[in-house]
């Protein structure tokens, strides 16, 4: 139910995607549903449950999978590479971002890249209090960078933006009185994929010298 539910996503988006729409889909009625999820709420948390078993591969192969955060730092290529799955996994559905923040794991089985993720970081030297901070960052780094995205970009793999994020009509509309911020939408709203790379390694250099080197 999940995956059609997903499947939905590009047709319908978030807004659009109810019990009702999802019966229909699946030629059954609506009350139907309620057996298995009580609400959207429910059928959210299981959709992202779904995508969250779609970008764990990546966690327990990168960095060799020692596991120790020892080699040419293992835990910076676990962290990059996880944050890198879940930006592409999430773009791939319209309004992917927005369906995955604020969600519940419904499987406890995909704690165990976590917990790997967790156990490189701290045998680099991190606390696990730290640790997780560094985990939690990155991941509300990634998850909002997408929700950004997916505004400018509402149709997973079209390249045009949303009108509201034409650049050259920002530029008439605000670029007499504030030229600053209409030169900075070229960067904020052109390239997000190399943004989003900038980003990353902005935050993991930062991790790296507050949370493993600081005080």
């Amino acid at each position: 139910m999940a995956e059609t539910a997903l499947g939905l996503l590009n047709d319908v988006g978030l807004e659009g995607l109810t019990l009702r729409r999802i019966a229909k889909e699946l030629d059954v009625q609506a009350p139907a549903l309620y057996w298995h999820f009580k609400n959207k709420q429910e059928l959210l948390d299981e959709m992202a449950t779904v995508l969250l078993g779609r970008m764990t591969a990546p966690l327990a192969g990168a960095g060799g999978g020692s596991g120790d955060g020892s080699g040419g730092g293992d835990w910076r290529v676990m962290l990059t590479e996880t944050c890198r799955q879940t930006r592409s996994t999430l773009l791939g559905y319209r309004d992917g971002g927005k369906v995955f923040g604020g969600t519940r794991l419904r499987d406890q089985a995909l704690l165990r890249p976590m917990e790997a993720m967790l156990a490189a970081m701290r045998g680099a030297g991190f606390t696990t209090e730290r640790a997780a901070r560094a985990w939690f960052t990155t991941y509300a780094y990634t998850v909002g960078y997408v929700i950004e995205e997916q505004s400018v970009f509402p149709v997973p793999g079209d390249p045009q933006p949303d009108p509201a994020y034409d650049q050259r009509e920002r530029e008439r509309s605000v670029g007499a009185d504030h030229p600053l911020t209409a030169a900075a939408g070229v960067e904020m709203f052109g390239d997000t994929a190399r943004g989003f790379e900038d980003g990353l390694r902005a935050v993991v250099a930062g991790i790296e010298a507050t949370l493993l080197r600081g005080e």
